[in-house]
């Protein structure tokens, strides 16, 4: 007869009882002295997790070892038959590690394993780690490093795992990234902001030597010596509705003192940010493949959101023009007048460079032309912000190397002066700074991945930085409920269409 769960076993019974009346006994014990609050939480903690092994224990042995019979109809309608003995797989949950025994059919004896039907029952997961500590040690490893996780792991539940089992864990997590950015829903268009705006950024990771590399010798200065990092690249889309402001205003935030509130009333918020972030190189070691990643999924992004043309598409980056060149390969240009807007902090960087050879150590001085070249710059006077600057050169005698420099920074204003209107960009009420994706850079990139000594190889790195991704996208609990679904798909496609057990399973 097909094996089929028992409503309990006597022994696993008893055995939650006790523990239930150990419990009691525990808190409602008369102590001799007086209880410290603490030490009564850690034992009610010690004795929760004793309960919750013995009823993961009794609930194991109630489902039986998936015996349904000597033999049965496999996945594809073959005739399957039973193995002579049991096969164990371990399973690691939050309540500890339990060795379970099934049943296993095949054509014939020694072949390979075709069918396990407490698996299929149970939804196991592909691995030895339980969904739920699949999710905490994920969750965990987004925000500190793997050692650290399992150290806080341990703490709670009283096991410890190794760092390589929670660095495979990630990068099976990872697996799912792509398909889930792909499953996702494009907003509402009636919940949109009336501006899409997309940007990119690179950002260096610590990388880890190639075990066939001569050692290194490290510089000087402490630092890390060039080509330890690779450079990754993140992307980000969301839309905005307009928020018209002046060139002055835009200054006195910029040199704002620290007084008075530092947030603009009534500006609007980006809406439904997403990000993403790839570290990729093809056979010549070059960044293809991730400008390929990034930048066709900001198109699609724009293809889906863009409501056929109809919404301004704001490109918003600083002046690395590798990332302006991918950006109109990739986007539809042909159905958007696509905006281009350099950052506004990173050409004012160039303002600063320009004053700081003439001001080089008066800071009052340096400040005071910095504020009137920015704004300028904002007030659509670059012709004149220009002719100021080699004025000024002039009548201070500049040259050498430092006219040099000049003439450089000039250069860098001209060819720019298309995505430095700004008096037109803050008229039409569009972003003028890309503090989003500077933003993303820092949290996907550094917060995690350059903390002191730590050092990655490209596929750990990817996978860090695609949940990262997830998780500042605000999906990463619509991502976690996605990842297991599909897994179950994929490992039992046999029981999708009997959705009440299998959705029991994972809403359990």
């Amino acid at each position: 007869m097909p094996n089929t769960p028992t409503p309990a076993i006597p022994g696993h019974v008893e055995e939650l009882r006790e523990l239930f009346e150990e419990l009691a006994g525990f808190v409602l014990s008369d102590h001799a002295e007086a209880p410290a609050l603490d030490k009564v939480e850690r034992g009610i903690w010690r004795r929760v997790l004793q309960i919750g092994r013995a009823a993961m224990s009794g609930f194991l042995a109630a489902q039986g070892d998936g015996d349904e019979g000597p033999c049965i109809i496999g996945p594809q309608g073959q005739n399957l038959k039973r193995f002579k003995s049991l096969h164990r797989r371990l399973y690691l949950s939050v309540c500890g590690e339990f060795a379970i025994e099934r049943a296993v059919y095949g054509t014939r004896e020694g072949q390979k394993i075709e069918s396990v039907p407490l698996d299929v029952r149970l939804q196991l997961p592909r691995g030895k780690f339980s969904y739920l500590l699949q999710e905490w040690n994920d969750s965990l490893a987004l925000e500190m490093p793997f050692d650290q996780c399992s150290s806080v792991i341990e703490r709670i539940l009283g096991f410890r795992q190794s760092v390589h089992s929670l660095e495979r864990s990630n990068r099976c997590c990872a697996e799912a990234v792509e398909a889930f950015w792909e499953d996702q829903p494009t907003p509402p268009p009636e919940q949109e902001g009336a501006l899409l705006v997309c940007s990119a950024d690179g950002k260096g990771v610590p990388m880890r030597r190639a075990d066939s590399a001569p050692p290194l010798v490290a510089p000087a200065s402490g630092g890390m010596r060039p080509g330890d990092k690779k450079m990754g690249l993140v992307g980000a889309v969301y839309s905005v509705d307009p928020y018209v402001r002046t060139p002055q205003q835009i200054v006195d935030a910029l040199f704002r003192t620290g007084e008075g509130p530092t947030q603009e009333p009534g500006r609007p918020k980006p809406g439904f940010k997403r990000v993403r972030a790839a570290l990729k190189r093809d056979h010549e070691d070059t960044t293809a493949p991730q400008v390929q990643a990034i930048f066709g999924w900001i198109a699609s992004e724009v293809q889906e959101r863009g409501q056929g043309g109809d919404k301004p598409l704001v490109l918003l980056m600083d002046g690395q023009e590798s990332l302006w060149n991918a950006g109109l390969e990739h986007l539809p240009v042909e159905r958007f007048e696509v905006v281009e807007i350099l950052d506004l902090l990173h050409a004012a960087s160039y303002v600063w460079k320009a004053v700081r050879l003439f001001h080089p150590d008066q800071e009052a001085g340096a400040e005071r032309l910095a504020r009137k070249q920015i704004l300028r710059l904002l007030s659509g006077e670059l012709p004149l912000l220009i002719r100021s600057l080699r004025g000024k050169a002039n009548r201070c005698g500049l040259s050498g190397k430092k006219r040099d420099d000049l003439e450089r920074i000039i250069g860098y204003f001209l060819s720019n002066a298309e995505r430095m209107d700004y008096q037109r960009f803050l008229a039409a009420g569009y972003p003028i700074a890309s503090g989003v994706i500077e933003g993303a850079c820092r949290t996907v990139i550094k917060d995690r991945m350059e903390r002191s000594g730590m050092r990655w190889v490209f596929d750990g790195a990817h996978a860090m930085m695609g949940l990262r991704s997830i998780g500042l996208s605000s999906l990463w609990d619509e991502f976690l409920e996605y990842r297991i679904r599909n897994e179950t798909q994929r490992l039992y496609p046999q029981a999708a269409a009997n959705d009440d057990h299998a959705g029991l399973a994972l809403r359990a």
